[in-house]
Formats: C-alpha cells, structure tokens, sequence
C-alpha cells in the first residue's frame, strides 16, 4: 500500500490520527525494554521477574523492594533523552493539531521532554513523574521529586522512606503505575478516552509495543473496526503484525521507529504544505 495515497486519503478526512507506543520507541534513547534482563531485581538469593516484581501483591508484600526497583528504572528514565522518533511525533502533532492523538504505555516521561502536548496524550500505563497514596486516602495524583530516582541499584534510606509517605495519612505512597494485577481505569489512565478516540480513527500508528497488554489490543480492533489504516512500525514481529498483515488497509513497516517515523512525518508535511 502506498504511503502517499494513505496519507492524501487522511488528510482528506477529519478522524483521529492515533500514534499508540511503546517500549520499543525508547530503546533507542537508552531504556531497556520492559521485560528485559535490566528488569529483574534479586532479594535475597531470589531473583524476580517484572510480572512479579510490578504487582500489588508484592507491594504489599515488599513495599521498600518494589520502590528500590521503580526508583533505580525511574533513574535511568531521568537521564535519558528523547530520539528522533519522539520528536518526528512531536512534529506531527503541529501538523495534525486537534486530530492528533497519542496513547503511550511508556511511563519514562520522554514524550514529554520532546514537546508533546498533555491534552493530547494519554498515558495509559501511568507516569514516573508522579506519585499516589497506596491507600488510597485521595486521588490526586503528587509530583515525585526526582532527587528520589537511583542512580544505580541501591537501598532505600530513612531520608527517601519519609518522602514516599504520603502527607495526608501516613501510609506509603506508591509509583503512579499499572500493576499487572490491576485494572485499567478512566480515572488514572483514560481508559474510556482512549476507547471513544480509537472509535473514530483514521489512521493508526502501532509503534514499539508488542501487544502484551489489554488496552492497546482494544486500540488496535477499534482501529480496524472503525476502517482506519494501520501502520506497524516495529523491526520484529508482534502480536500484532499478523493481525495488521491480514487487513486489507493495514502496513507492516520493520524499521526501527526514529527511521520510519521520520519518513512519515516528511511525507505529512509535503502534503500539508
């Protein structure tokens, strides 16, 4: 399929234009995919995996671990900086304007730091930027101040203890993540948002995530449903690719992301200009 005649077909139109990302996007500024060997952590002579380690069990379980673990990944997200993937996004977001949507299940803050707008992102897997009563006493999401991020492994100190209780009852704040044994949210991660703009596509970008979890797999059968193209952006195959293959307006693109989003964001401003 030709990408000019998709994006002349676009522009002609007036749905959403959804780039859905994940992890994969960030490998090329340095942070290490989820589920990869930077994700386990040991306590004691046992080593655990990110499905164990990023639950609420384990937080119940092991509160200063499961901190020691998010602070020392939020360090590494800290020092990162966006690529050009994340600023062609940024680019096509002044191109798109109002129809531009990001949904995002990277919490490392660099679409952000690149430019993208909060009104239009949704960050459906949370935010390292913040924190949250674990109880909850409130619903207010708290600025994590980001003197707390490790700069390597490390231990929790009394000093850091005392930042991540919260100031309302006392009880632990906690990461402003999506635990695997949780459950999506409009309140906390746009669920309902998400669904509603996935409805009216006219155009998906599936870029970096492999489609373990729930909601970017609704994002992705929206799209189709609603007739959208779909635009695979990833250098290996998915849960998705042959979901996107087999569909008659779908495009498997296997480029690393800050290559192929580039192209596209060239290609929308020619044909914008």
């Amino acid at each position: 399929m030709n990408p000019e005649q998709i994006v002349d077909e676009v522009l002609s139109t007036n749905g959403n234009i959804i780039f859905l990302t994940g992890a994969g996007l960030s490998t090329a500024s340095g942070i290490p995919t989820f589920r990869g060997p930077e994700g386990y952590w040991t306590i004691g002579s046992q080593n655990y995996m990110p499905t164990e380690m990023a639950t609420q069990q384990m937080f119940q379980l092991k509160p200063e671990e499961v901190w020691d673990w998010y602070l020392y990944r939020f360090g590494i997200c800290g020092q990162a900086e966006p690529n050009a993937g994340h600023f062609a996004i940024v680019e096509m977001e002044k191109i798109l304007e109002n129809r531009f949507v990001l949904v995002s299940q990277n919490i490392d803050g660099l679409h952000q730091k690149a430019g993208n707008s909060l009104d239009r992102s949704y960050y459906i897997h949370g935010n390292a930027a913040f924190m949250r009563c674990s109880k909850p006493c409130h619903n207010r999401l708290i600025k994590m101040p980001k003197e707390l991020w490790y700069e390597g492994k490390q231990k929790m100190n009394e000093s850091t203890q005392k930042k991540l209780t919260c100031p309302n009852c006392g009880s632990w704040m906690r990461p402003h993540v999506l635990w695997f044994d949780e459950s999506y949210n409009e309140h906390y991660y746009s669920f309902e948002t998400v669904i509603e703009k996935s409805s009216h596509a006219d155009l998906l970008f599936v870029v970096g995530t492999s489609g373990a979890t729930t909601l970017p797999n609704y994002v992705v059968q929206l799209a189709v449903q609603s007739g959208a193209y779909i635009v695979e952006i990833n250098p290996n195959e998915t849960q998705f690719t042959e979901i996107i293959g087999s569909y008659s307006k779908g495009v498997i693109q296997k480029e690393e992301a800050s290559i192929a989003l580039k192209e596209w964001h060239q290609l929308f401003d020619k044909k914008q200009a």
